[in-house]
């Protein structure tokens, strides 16, 4: 295994090598936890499990297939990076998170401890996660921090930030500069400060149309009108139809 890490080690350094991995392979970061090499970062793109050598220490993070990280993101100890995700310049993926296949993270973007992103999930540019209620400096938490679910297929806008100790339900919507402090359900479209529904998306991510309004819901009309069980709601791009159950889009 030292043999195989010199060796790594040594390509690293020559800049030999494809700067696209398909199969599994360990690579080798001396001297410290994060890697920042230029070189380094192509090499690690698509590495199926990622080796960090620190201080005579191992310390394991698993990038999958396919997946890009652009120059200088950050990727710590045990965190978890799913296949043909692309993460932008200046993110960081913190002490074991977990990342699902398909993720797109936007460029200035922190992914604490404590945050999960399911599969197919988009982190708009400079979005926030949280991950203490009650943070202080002299106070450490000491790992102890709250959970946060961005389930399969969720956009967040740009900007917005997510509380944490919450669930953002799948195919929901983030709008840009929103602050989410509640619980989002599942195709829920959530703006402002703090964050309201406004309205119901699409599984491809369109806003959609009241059948009988022929315009988005909106609760801030005074009719909420988005709760209405006898209204279809119907996607202007794709055409798919959904009908309300209670506070749940049904498809």
């Amino acid at each position: 295994a030292d043999e195989a890490a010199e060796a790594e080690k040594k390509k690293l350094e020559e800049g030999s090598g494809d700067s696209f991995i398909p199969d599994s392979q360990t690579v080798a970061a001396p001297d410290d936890t994060r890697v920042e090499n230029k070189r380094m970062v192509g090499h690690l793109i698509g590495a199926e499990a990622l080796t960090m050598i620190a201080h005579n220490e191992v310390l394991l993070c698993t990038v999958g297939a396919g997946t890009k990280i652009w120059h200088f993101s950050h990727v710590l100890s045990g965190a978890v990076l799913g296949r043909n995700c692309s993460l932008g310049q200046n993110v960081n993926i913190s002490n074991n998170v977990t990342i699902g296949d398909g993720v797109k993270i936007q460029n200035n973007v922190s992914v604490y401890e404590g945050v999960t992103l399911e599969d197919y999930v988009f982190c708009g540019p400079s979005c926030v996660f949280t991950n203490d209620l009650t943070p202080r400096a002299r106070y450490p938490k000491n790992h102890k921090y709250l959970d946060t679910i961005v389930h399969h297929d969720a956009t967040i806008g740009a900007n917005a930030t997510i509380v944490c100790g919450h669930e953002i339900g799948a195919y929901a919507t983030i709008a840009a500069g929103a602050v989410v402090t509640t619980d989002v359900s599942e195709h829920a479209l959530m703006a402002g400060v703090p964050a309201k529904q406004i309205g119901w998306v699409c599984e491809c991510g369109q806003v959609l149309r009241s059948e009988e309004a022929g315009r988005p819901g909106n609760l801030d009309d005074g009719k909420s009108d988005i709760y209405d069980d006898s209204a279809a709601w119907v996607c202007p791009d794709c055409g798919r139809r959904y009908r309300v159950q209670g506070d749940k889009l049904i498809g």
